[in-house]
This record gives structure tokens, C-alpha cells and sequence, in this order.
């Protein structure tokens, strides 16, 4: 090997080593969440796989940047999130008076309001008002579902290429062929004004969803009603569809924009 290709080599080996620690270091993080905020240090090389030694000097590494704080039960997230977090939270609210209308309309119908919009093969929830309904649909702001279920992703594929069919079907269970029924049912949403799901990404839950428009009249975001299939008969559909329309026109006339519908 000459000179030129010992340095280039040198050159790549610091640089894949430290993707791959970062990689490791937010494997570390994401194991952090509302239903488990703190880890164990048993808890994180068993789920990332990692030796004791290398998860301790990452976890060094995260607490030294105030990402992670030690807990006496183990670790949990650090003081240095609040700076990220007030900063997402800053640039990803929607805004006010969209979330008036999703208010409004969850209040008057009973059930949950999502907001969607979508992220290469995933559709991502940016706003949600909750049912009051014990038994209801939760789904996070943050939260990522797959493009190829669900009535919300049928609204969103409305403009989608050939080519993002195509990778959406790959990556699901049924294969690349499956991106002629994703345009299908893309387009009978698109033909009703609005799309209907049940069971397809979470068993007994049934959804409705319309599509929010910007200002050249491309989707932009899906606006949602979930919740338990049996509080969504036929007819109730149809109504929810209605309302939901009523409230999607309103949000797409005060110009609803957000950092992902960017370029849509």
C-alpha cells in the first residue's frame, strides 16, 4: 500500500470509529422514555449489546455533556436536554390556533385529533389532543409510523413518486409490489376527500383522516380522528369525515407550516 493510501486509510478509521460511537451514545439515550426515565447499566448492555467497558465510557462521555445525570436506581436524562428540548419544542410547536381547532374538534367528537406529516418512508405525529375516553388512541408527539398503513399515511402518499412507493412497500411486510395498492388507496382518498383505516397498524383502531393543504393545494399534513374501533360505526365515519374536513379547510386557510412540510 503507498503513501496516499496509508493516510487515506488512517483518515477513515477515526472518522467510522467516531460515527459509530455517536451511534452507540443516542442508542444509550433512546432508551430513555416516559414509561422507562431511568436505565440501569445491566439495561443498557443488554439491550445495545455493548461491553461493560465501552457502555461505562460512553455513559461517562454523556454525563461529562449533561445528557445523561446519575441516579441512585441507575441513570437518567441530564440537565443538558432541556437547552434540545426547549429548542425543538421552539421550532416543532405548531401553531396556536391549529391547535385551537384540534381543541375543538376533539372536544366536540369525543375522540383523538392527530396531526401528521410525513418523513421519508415514515409519517411523523407533530400535534395531538387526547379523548377523554378512558379507553382511547395515544400517540406522542415524535412519535414515527410507517407510510404503508394506516388512513393518515393514504392522505399523505397523494403526491408521493414512484420511486417513494416503491421504497415505502419494500420496507413493509409485503413486499415492493406492494406499492401499487399504496397508490391505489391513495388515490380512492384522494377521489372521497378522505381516507379510513381499521386495524391496519394497531389492532381494533380505527381512524379517519383529510388532508391539510399549503398554498399551492399539495398535502402538506394529514389531520386524524383515532380511536376504538367500536366507537367508529359507519355512519359515525361519515360525520367524523365531515367535521374533520370542516376543521382541515380551516387550519389550510390560516397557512399552516411546519419544518418537515418544508418543499411540499
Amino acid at each position: 500500500m503507498d503513501d496516499k493510501a496509508t493516510q487515506a486509510e488512517a483518515g477513515r478509521e477515526p472518522h467510522s470509529s467516531g460515527v459509530r460511537s455517536v451511534r452507540r451514545a443516542l442508542d444509550i439515550l433512546n432508551l430513555l422514555s416516559e414509561d422507562r426515565p431511568v436505565i440501569t447499566l445491566r439495561e443498557i448492555t443488554d439491550a445495545t449489546g455493548l461491553a461493560k467497558t465501552t457502555a461505562l465510557r460512553l455513559i461517562q462521555t454523556l454525563e461529562e455533556s449533561g445528557l445523561l445525570w446519575s441516579d441512585p436506581a441507575g441513570y437518567t436524562a441530564g440537565p443538558g436536554l432541556w437547552r434540545w428540548a426547549y429548542l425543538a419544542r421552539s421550532q416543532w410547536d405548531v401553531p396556536r390556533e391549529t391547535r385551537k381547532v384540534m381543541r375543538d374538534l376533539s372536544d366536540r367528537l369525543g375522540e383523538t385529533v392527530n396531526l401528521f406529516v410525513a418523513r421519508d418512508l415514515n409519517r411523523v405525529c407533530v400535534a395531538h389532543e387526547e379523548s377523554p375516553h378512558p379507553l382511547r388512541h395515544v400517540v406522542d408527539v415524535g412519535d414515527e409510523q410507517p407510510l404503508w398503513a394506516g388512513a393518515s399515511s393514504k392522505i399523505l402518499l397523494r403526491n408521493a413518486s414512484e420511486t417513494q412507493l416503491r421504497r415505502i412497500a419494500a420496507a413493509s411486510p409485503h413486499g415492493e409490489e406492494y406499492a401499487d395498492r399504496l397508490r391505489t388507496r391513495a388515490q380512492e382518498a384522494a377521489e372521497r376527500g378522505y381516507a379510513v383505516s381499521s386495524s391496519e397498524w394497531d389492532d381494533g383502531l380505527t381512524a379517519v383522516a383529510v388532508p391539510i393543504t399549503g398554498r399551492s393545494g399539495t398535502v402538506i399534513a394529514s389531520l386524524s380522528l383515532s380511536g376504538p374501533s367500536q366507537r367508529f360505526p359507519y355512519e359515525a365515519v361519515e360525520r367524523f369525515a365531515a367535521d374533520l374536513a370542516e376543521a382541515a379547510a380551516l387550519i389550510s386557510d390560516q397557512g399552516f407550516s411546519h419544518p418537515l412540510s418544508h418543499g411540499r
